[in-house]
């Protein structure tokens, strides 16, 4: 895949696309966790969370009992809402051991056992062989911020989020969804990129803003399928 203007981000890369951000951000809300119970943040909202979850339960293609994967995950929170909605085959990864450590604290704080939490680096080489929760297929993967972080991530960018969606691809079951949120990237930008290997099967709808004429969305949720 070539670099267009559709591919090459419109942003600059940060410390947010940093492992040492994240592992320093993390030892912060263990503490506070453990301090004070607070779990943290819940990224783009809790809003666009309950918008994910409940186009899922209308969508009714993934029942409660399917392999289900947070990538990115943080943590948990979202799994945490999937098990009280139900769901009961759940795994969260993410490459901050420190985002590990919280999600499975809070768990054990909320007394849900079916999610399975591990680290894992999901652009590193063979990362579908060397991690056992990568060597297998998922019916729904879910991408909260995750792509945004990879995307601000110093140097070829492009690279990594090639190496990316090739891990999306691997784990996705042939009958699975992808969904995947963003607020780096508008729709068009994200299918330029995942409409490589995957179609477009759903937007969920997200709050839209008008300016100048134009109309926009501050958080984009789109779900895609394999192509074949």
């Amino acid at each position: 895949m070539s670099a267009s203007s559709d591919t090459k981000r419109d942003f600059v890369s940060s410390e947010l696309g940093t492992k040492e951000y994240w592992d320093q951000a993390y030892d912060r809300e263990i503490k506070s966790f453990n301090d004070v119970g607070d779990v943290g943040e819940i990224w783009f909202g809790e809003d666009s969370q309950e918008r994910v979850l409940d186009w899922l339960e209308d969508y009714g293609g993934v029942v409660t009992e399917d392999p289900v994967i947070d990538l990115g995950c943080g943590n948990g929170v979202m799994l945490l809402e999937m098990a009280k909605r139900g769901y009961s085959n759940l795994t969260g990864v993410d490459y901050s051991e420190g985002a590990v450590q919280l999600a499975r604290s809070i768990a054990d704080k909320e007394e849900v056992a079916c999610i399975d939490y591990q680290v894992a680096d999901l652009i590193a080489d063979d990362c579908t062989r060397k991690y056992t929760c990568l060597t297998r297929q998922y019916k729904l993967v879910i991408d909260k911020g995750t792509y945004d972080a990879i995307s601000l991530i110093p140097g070829d960018d492009i690279k990594t989020r090639q190496a990316y969606l090739k891990t999306v691809r691997q784990i996705l079951s042939s009958d699975g969804v992808f969904v995947i949120t963003s607020c780096n990237w508008t729709k068009e930008q994200l299918l330029h990129f995942w409409e490589t290997d995957f179609k477009l099967f759903k937007t969920i709808p997200t709050p839209s803003f008008q300016f100048g004429g134009k109309k926009g969305s501050t958080v984009t949720s789109l779900v895609f399928t394999h192509k074949s």
